[in-house]
Order: C-alpha cells, then structure tokens, then sequence
C-alpha cells in the first residue's frame, strides 16, 4: 500500500480544499472548506453554476446582497461536495463575526437552516468557528441545539481546553502555522518531524483529551510537509491539501509510527477554564496571540475579496480572471 492508504487505516482523511474535482480524485471521508478556498475556487469556471444560483438567489432577498450571495455559495459549494464524501463538510462562519457571540450563533443558524433548505441534514455539516473565547461560547450554545462544530484557528492548550469543556464536536489545531511562527522567531529552518512545535502541541492536545475521555475529535490541520501528517498519523481525523495528499500517494514506503493514544481514567480539571484565565494563558504565548490574529485577519481579507467579486456580478462589472488552481492555505 502507498502510505496514503496506509494513513486511512489509522485516521479519517480529509481533504483541506473546496475544488470538486480534487475531492473527487482523492476519496476523503470529509472536506473543509474556508473563506480563502472559496475564493479561489469561485474565480474557477466550473464554478459559475455556483455563482449564478447565489447571486439570483440573493438577489430575491433584502439586506447585503454580496454577503448573502456569499453565505448561500458557501453551502452551495458544502452541497456538492457532500454528493462526494460519505461524511461531513466544514463551512465557515464569517471571520469578522469572531469577537461576537450573538453574531457568531445567528450565522451558523442561518448557515444551517441553508443547508436544511437545500435537503442536507445538520448532521452531515460542521460549522467552523474561531477559536476565540466568544467563538468557543457560541459553539457551546449551538452545539446544544445540535449544531455541530469545528473550532478552528486553534494554536494553544487553553484554547483546546475551552473547547472540549464547551462540548464541542471537533478542533483543528493547525500544524504547519506553529512551525511558520517558530521557524521565523528562531531562524531555524530545520525541524524534524518530532521537534516541529506544531506536531508538538497536537501531540499534547491529543493526549490530554483522550487520556480524559473528552469526546471532542482532534483533527490536524494546515500541514506544511508530509513528515508532519506521518507523525500525526493516528490522529482522530487530518486534513491534507491536494498537493500533500498525492505526495503521499505517490510514496510506496512504510508510514511513520504516528501517535499512540493513552489509556483513559485521568482526572478531568474541578473547575472549568474561565474568561479571565483563558485570556491570560492565550495573552501569555506571543505564537498563539498572533497567529489567531493573523489568522482572523487573514480570512477577513479573503471573505471581503468573495463579496467584492459577487458584488462586481452584482453590478454586472466582473471581468474574469480565472485560475487554474486553488491552494490550500
């Protein structure tokens, strides 16, 4: 077996990425999609099925018709790739609502009640939401009422802790954005598998919630090699770009050894994490702080880059610029 089958047998693969034909050339049990894969694949010409039922279907509504178009292209794109993956896809919560709880839950219930119109279960969709103390508060409300969440932009152990504690139903802490931060702090380019900070901190998260029986599902993300998907491996779920997923497939040799999970019955904490702890410990890891910035940031820009290019439909002003290739991010 090539080692990407080989991962299979250990973990659920995802694929990191909203283009259909890659999903439908890799197989993954599940997909995520975000604001920057979205708007890559929308600038695709296979995509324009997609923007036309968006942009009519926004155009029958009130309000800010560009971020409704976006928010109905969004599960319009989640739709499809549902036909394709026997499991769950992941879509984003607007990125400029993660310091706003009420905002946050209102988003995800109209994400949901899309998807419903358009004849998918809740079940089979995962609502991604900041890892932010009022992203973790809102998944808590909604994962209540059976909306099922993915937190993401996840970079430290508090942030991990808040969400299991908040019950929700997966996490992605992102691998390869820690290795970003700690190559350009140290200058240090040379990491292996085992020393990268980022299969570290996973590594930590993954233990602590399985050796406390939390039922909250680890899922790697963000990878920037395969070494760091082999020393994962094992993982409850990971999610690869196209690009790593066929690296892995093109690999005949023997997977790395990966994780092993802990055995049960560790004391779970007396007290739950509070606001003004988490805060502090989030304050107190300089990587952790900027890199959930930045993140936030980053997706903003890409969220406001969508609407521009529906508002321009809207205003029958586009002029096309397609790509051939959608990057994960």
């Amino acid at each position: 077996m090539n080692k990407l089958e080989q991962l299979r047998e250990r973990s659920q693969v995802v694929a990191d990425t909203g283009d259909i034909e890659a999903i439908r050339r890799y197989r993954p049990h599940d997909a995520t999609t975000n604001p920057s894969l979205l708007y890559k694949a929308a600038q695709l010409p296979q995509y324009r099925p997609h923007i036309s039922d968006a942009l009519a279907w926004a155009q029958q509504h009130s309000g800010d018709r560009a971020r409704l178009a976006a928010l109905k292209l969004a599960v319009s794109v989640g739709a499809e790739i549902l036909d394709l993956v026997p499991g769950v896809v992941s879509t984003e919560v607007d990125a400029r609502l993660s310091f706003d709880t009420r905002a946050t839950i209102d988003c995800a219930r109209q994400l949901i009640a899309l998807y419903e119109q358009a004849g998918v279960e809740r079940e089979r969709v995962l609502i991604k939401v900041a890892s932010t103390w009022e992203g973790i508060a809102a998944a808590s409300v909604l994962e209540r009422e059976g909306i099922h969440c993915n937190l993401t932009l996840l970079f430290s152990f508090p942030q991990a802790v808040a969400c299991a504690e908040a019950g929700a139903t997966l996490i992605s802490p992102f691998v390869g954005r820690i290795l970003d931060w700690h190559k350009a702090d140290s200058g240090r380019d040379d990491f292996t598998a085992d020393e990268d900070p980022g299969v570290q901190s996973v590594r930590h998260i993954y233990h602590y919630y399985k050796s406390r029986e939390y039922p909250t599902v680890v899922m790697g993300a963000s990878f920037r090699n395969t070494g760091e998907i082999e020393a994962l491996a094992g993982c409850d779920r990971l999610t690869i770009s196209p690009q790593l997923l066929q690296e892995l497939e093109d690999d005949g040799g023997t997977l790395a050894s990966g994780l092993q999970t802990p055995a049960g019955g560790e004391p779970r904490p007396a007290q739950p994490l509070g606001e003004a702890q988490f805060r502090y410990q989030l304050n107190t890891d300089a990587m952790a702080t900027e890199k959930l910035a930045e993140g936030i940031r980053n997706f903003v820009q890409d969220q406001e880059r969508l609407e521009q290019l529906l508002q321009d439909e809207l205003a029958g002003k586009r002029e096309d610029n397609v790509v051939t290739d959608p990057k994960t991010v």
